[in-house]
């Protein structure tokens, strides 16, 4: 399983190709799949949305061009059912059922917009991820969740709340882009986090290390990765875990912490 997604954290996070790596990393959960007739779909997404892709003069019309091939034309939508469902942040189920969370559901939006040459990110919004598209000075908020929708600054707001609480206010924090890296990076946490309230710690521990594998630098990840780890009794795998976040946080009190975990762990 390293082996198969190592290359992530070696990639400059440009050369990244989110959607393909999203389905490389969904692989590693379906043994013995061949994900090429999934590559194909997407390619046959992109076909489609080239052959009007020059009736977009705007951002404004690049995000309606999106949701009318990916939403109009394919269903894909948010699984209000089924929300917490593991299969939602499983990109080769998320193609198979056309369902899935905010955050693989961008990253469709995301990845077709840019084979198109289109400017597109996933946006770090609490507890909900949503898509910019287009240029930054120009940019327009979309929901892949509801179809694709133009985000008001009203809507942004009540996403905010029901993330942070009925008090939280706007704050630009909330529209920041997140590296291609970061955004596989929260698509693995939903499964993480998922999987640790569902009684799974095994399971959990799996995906914290794919985790770190795509993001080396992740400090919180090496640090959950080791918390499982020694809650399985695996001490010299948990001990390495954290001299790995040890090697990658500059923080002086997160490496406070560190130093002292690894301090309890001598002897052990």
């Amino acid at each position: 399983m390293i082996e198969a997604i190592a290359h992530f954290g070696l990639l400059d996070d440009e050369d990244i190709d989110l959607d393909i790596a999203a389905l490389e990393l969904s692989a590693l959960d379906h043994d013995g799949i061949d994900i090429a007739p999934y590559a194909d779909r997407l390619d046959a997404l992109e076909e489609e949305l080239a052959a009007i892709a020059d009736d977009a003069e705007s951002a404004l019309d690049q995000a309606a061009l999106l949701a009318r091939i990916l939403s109009e034309r394919h269903g894909f939508a948010g699984d209000r059912e089924s929300y917490d469902a593991p299969l939602n942040a499983d990109m080769i189920r998320v193609l198979d059922r056309r369902l899935g969370l905010p955050v693989s559901l961008a990253i469709l939006y995301v990845g077709l917009a840019r084979r198109v040459g289109w400017s597109a990110v996933a946006l770090n919004t609490p507890g909900h991820v949503l898509v910019g598209v287009g240029p930054e000075e120009a940019s327009v908020v979309i929901d892949p969740f509801h179809g694709g929708r133009l985000v008001t600054q009203d809507v942004l707001l009540n996403l905010v709340r029901q993330a942070l609480g009925p008090q939280a206010a706007f704050d630009p924090s909330h529209l920041a882009p997140m590296s291609n890296r970061m955004t596989l990076v929260r698509l693995l946490l939903n499964q993480a986090t998922r999987a640790e309230k569902a009684h799974d710690p095994a399971r959990a521990m799996i995906l914290y290390q794919r985790i770190v594998d795509v993001a080396p630098s992740n400090g919180q990840g090496w640090w959950d990765l080791a918390r499982l780890q020694l809650g399985a009794g695996l001490v010299d795998e948990a001990r390495g875990s954290l001299s790995a976040m040890l090697e990658v946080t500059r923080d002086a009190e997160s490496r406070a912490h560190v130093v002292a975990a690894l301090e309890a762990l001598a002897g052990r």
